[in-house]
């Protein structure tokens, strides 16, 4: 009976060793990867340039809008009451334009920022496995969210920006 209990132990000990293997875990910093990363550069500036433009074309026709605004207030005394129904109404369906055409520019971006970083996050997220199973790590969290509790594992930065050629 001593003898099964000692067997009894031995196995349930060799089969814990196994259950109990540690995990590896790694972090990695999405964000700085993301930063280096020169078609991210790339799709920021063409980003950013498609923004300021929009923006300048909003500006120049809210200038304008401004400008018969302000001639309409300076002139609307002398106009006959329908004359001021037909202007104010114009000036309503301008102001509407110009508020629908801000509402479009910004859909128009988001629009663009999605097609244009949907690949560059696959690529970063491909090279991310990759170096996860080069590395045998089990679990790579971002060190930049704040769901992270805990962080001394292996830093994984460098492993996927190698992977990235970066």
């Amino acid at each position: 009976m001593k003898k099964l209990s000692v067997l009894f132990a031995a196995v349930m000990m060799f089969m814990s060793f196994g259950v109990a293997k540690a995990q590896k875990i790694a972090t990695v910093d999405v964000a700085a990867i993301l930063n280096m990363m020169p078609e991210k550069i790339k799709a920021d500036e063409q980003l950013k340039a498609f923004s300021t433009a929009k923006q300048a074309e909003l500006e120049k026709l809210a200038t304008a809008f401004q400008a018969d605004v302000q001639k309409y207030q300076q002139e609307g005394a002398k106009l006959t009451a329908q004359q001021r129904e037909a202007k104010e109404a114009e000036l309503g369906k301008t102001q509407q334009n110009l508020q629908q055409m801000s509402q479009t520019a910004q859909k128009d971006l988001l629009d663009r920022q999605d097609a244009a970083y949907a690949p560059i996050e696959k690529r970063l997220n491909d090279a991310i496995t990759r170096a996860a199973k080069a590395n045998g790590w089990d679990f790579i969290f971002d060190s930049a969210t704040n769901g992270l509790i805990y962080k001394a594992g292996p830093d994984a930065t460098a492993a996927v920006k190698k992977e990235l050629g970066i």
